[in-house]
This record gives C-alpha cells, structure tokens and sequence, in this order.
C-alpha cells in the first residue's frame, strides 16, 4: 500500500467539525470509495462514532476522518476539500489516481 495519506484543507476541516459538534453521537466523517457512478468509482459519506480497527484516522483542527484501508488505496495522495460557491455546498476530493472523473465530481476511474 502506499505511504501517501490523505490530507484536509483547512476548509474541510472547520465543515466537519461543525457537523459532528451538532450530532452527540458521531464524531468523524467517513470517507469511503465503492464500486459504481458515472465513472467507475464513487465516494461515499458518512457520519461515524468510532473508527474500526483498522482504518486510518486523519485529524485536522478538532475534525477527524476515518477511512478503510481499501478505500485508502485508491485515494492515496488526496485532499479533501469543501467548497462554497454559486453551485452549492459540497465536500469535493482533489484526487491525483483519478484519470478521469465526471461533472458532478462524486466519481472517478482509476
């Protein structure tokens, strides 16, 4: 597997937090990668309480983000970013595995 990580903009960061703050029982979001979408591959989000075993456990200015060690493989080297602007809010993943992703931005091939 690759030593590269994951990291969080700053951005990301402070979403999270204000997410999680609101709901007592979760605590970190959940960065996955399924099989599907568009392009092959689709991210997926989630709320979480407490990391598994072995997920890896990035943490960012109060935030955290658990993610598995198969969805780690092929997000290796990404930021997850958050972006507010005329198009909506949403978490976006600046991805440098992804040959080719789709308009929505949620999936990618490898």
């Amino acid at each position: 597997m690759s030593t590269e990580t994951v990291t969080l903009s700053e951005a990301a960061a402070k979403r999270i937090a204000a997410i999680v703050a609101a709901d007592a029982e979760k605590s970190a979001l959940r960065v996955s990668v399924e099989g599907g979408g568009c392009s092959g591959f689709s991210y997926k989000f989630d709320l979480d309480g407490q990391p598994a075993g072995d997920d890896i456990v990035i943490e960012r200015d109060g935030a955290t983000v658990l993610i598995d060690p198969t969805s780690l493989i092929y997000m290796a080297g990404s930021e997850i970013d958050f972006v507010d602007n005329l198009l909506g809010q949403s978490f976006q993943i600046k991805n440098p595995n992804a040959v080719a992703s789709c308009g929505c931005g949620t999936s990618f091939s490898v």
